[in-house]
């Protein structure tokens, strides 16, 4: 007679394949576990560079000139420009032309766009500054220690020179100078503003006739000083006047050559 299964022996046939399905549902549980917290990590960490990488991006390039001469006015002097415009100008001199005595000053303005977009065009051209700029002639007159130097998230180069055969070197040289004599004349005339307003026609008469030569650039860098002299009515008709004439001149145009 055939014997049915009883309900204990279905119970044991059935045991282990219930047992190897719990294990495999427990294994696909704890990989599943693994994996959603692999991927979070990995949003994490997306996250952060995400951040990260519009801050270094968002860093500005910086461009900055420097010039030392003993025994000219000024004796030394750097212009430094990020590629967002922004610039700082310091250097040590003469109070005036009047005293020996030196000031150590410096001044924060905003570069015009044309004329930025000037420096960085040249910059690239002079391939950042990374190899050799100096023409190496030692017959050449001395005229000042001179240096050029480049500066963003993958690149940073300096490089010194008296003079420079590089057409994009020259240009740049030329632009920087004419931009340190338009701020030489803002300290001057600052300084004459305050001490000295009698002379004030004089430095502003040498200004203007500057301006109109194009040898300087950036005259919105003096404006704050040219309109302060504008403003004062203790200041003589045709100093006040003169100021005004320069502040409509604009910027000035870059050197090209």
């Amino acid at each position: 007679m055939r014997e049915f299964p009883t309900a204990t022996d279905l119970r044991s046939a059935i045991a282990p394949k219930q047992e190897r399905a719990d294990r495999t549902t427990q294994r696909w549980r704890l990989g599943h576990r693994s994996l959603a917290l692999f991927l979070g990590c990995l949003v994490l960490l997306c996250t952060d560079l995400l951040s990260v990488a519009p801050l270094r991006a968002a860093e500005p390039a910086t461009v900055t000139f420097s010039l030392d001469f003993p025994g000219s006015d000024p004796d030394h002097y750097s212009i430094s420009v990020g590629s967002d415009g922004r610039a700082r100008y310091e250097c040590s001199a003469k109070i005036s032309t009047e005293s020996e005595d030196r000031d150590n000053y410096h001044t924060e303005f905003n570069f015009s766009s044309v004329t930025r977009a000037r420096i960085f065009d040249l910059v690239a051209q002079a391939h950042y500054f990374s190899g050799k700029i100096d023409s190496g002639n030692r017959k050449l007159a001395n005229t000042g220690a001179k240096k050029l130097s480049y500066k963003d998230g993958q690149r940073d180069f300096t490089a010194a020179y008296n003079f420079s055969l590089q057409p994009a070197v020259q240009q740049l040289t030329t632009l920087f100078q004419s931009v340190s004599a338009t701020l030489e004349f803002g300290r001057h005339i600052a300084y004459y503003h305050r001490y000295q307003k009698l002379a004030l026609d004089d430095e502003l008469k040498r200004m203007e006739d500057q301006a109109r030569r194009g040898e300087l650039v950036e005259l919105q860098a003096a404006k704050p000083v040219l309109q302060e002299i504008y403003d004062d009515s203790s200041v003589m008709n045709v100093v006040r006047a003169r100021a005004q004439r320069i502040m409509e001149m604009g910027p000035g145009t870059p050197a090209s050559h």
